[in-house]
């Protein structure tokens, strides 16, 4: 069994250090971040099962950080580190999706049985996500090889950027995409530039598709895409 992934973003050196050796030697898959930026760096460049969030960073504050975090994903669990107790708070923590939240100096072991009680709740990953070859209509797409097959064999071999967004679209089939999550997600910001860009891959991954009128890739004017599979 894989081991459970927590990324922790701490600008304090010290509790950066105890917080990592600690979760290590309880068998989690740990790796530290001292900035927002870098905490934002990481989210999106691996993938994660539990975030420790400081709140008071620099380049980025953990509210910031959270709120870019959940334009990407809904559900990742975020427990909140902080030294800040007031109401206003720990208010604003849960509007921002917070599973939990501490106030320093905490007791590492409470930190511990918070974390097994999150991850309780929370439902084992779906298999698609763990998942490197799809269906699509008539396509077989194997997205550890960057390929992408039509039902006549033809092969397709995908750039990088066309190969994560096909994969972002096939984990959301026939559920919006947030064109700005996408881009986060997969440039790193939403810039005017990867915008256009995206738009390009986009326009790259129809042509793929073309050959199968069942499949749509679907722009939602103002909002994102849909990956459409027809019965």
């Amino acid at each position: 069994m894989s081991k459970i992934k927590i990324l922790i973003v701490e600008d304090d050196p010290n509790l950066g250090k105890i917080l990592f050796e600690y979760l290590d030697a309880k068998n989690f898959d740990i790796s530290l971040a001292i900035d927002g930026e870098e905490g934002l760096e990481k989210f999106l460049n691996n993938t994660w099962d539990l975030l420790l969030l400081d709140v008071m960073m620099p380049k980025k504050d953990g509210f910031s950080l959270a709120k870019d975090i959940r334009k990407v994903d809904q559900d990742i669990p975020i427990i909140f580190l902080t030294a800040k107790s007031q109401k206003d708070n720990i208010i604003k923590a849960f509007k921002l999706g917070a599973d939990d939240y501490l106030t320093k100096p905490f007791s590492i072991e409470e930190l511990l049985v918070r974390i097994e009680a999150i991850l309780k709740r929370v439902p084992e990953k779906d298999m698609k996500e763990l998942s490197d070859e799809f269906n699509l209509g008539s396509y077989t797409y194997i997205h550890n090889q960057n390929l992408l097959i039509d039902k006549d064999k033809k092969k397709f071999s995908l750039t990088t950027k066309e190969n994560e967004l096909l994969k972002l679209f096939c984990l959301n089939i026939n559920n919006k995409v947030e064109r700005n999550a996408a881009l986060i997600k997969i440039w790193g910001d939403d810039s005017y530039y990867n915008a256009r860009s995206m738009d390009v891959y986009i326009a790259k991954l129809r042509k793929y598709l073309k050959s199968d009128p069942n499949i749509e890739i679907k722009t939602i004017h103002g909002h994102g895409f849909k990956l459409l599979i027809l019965d």
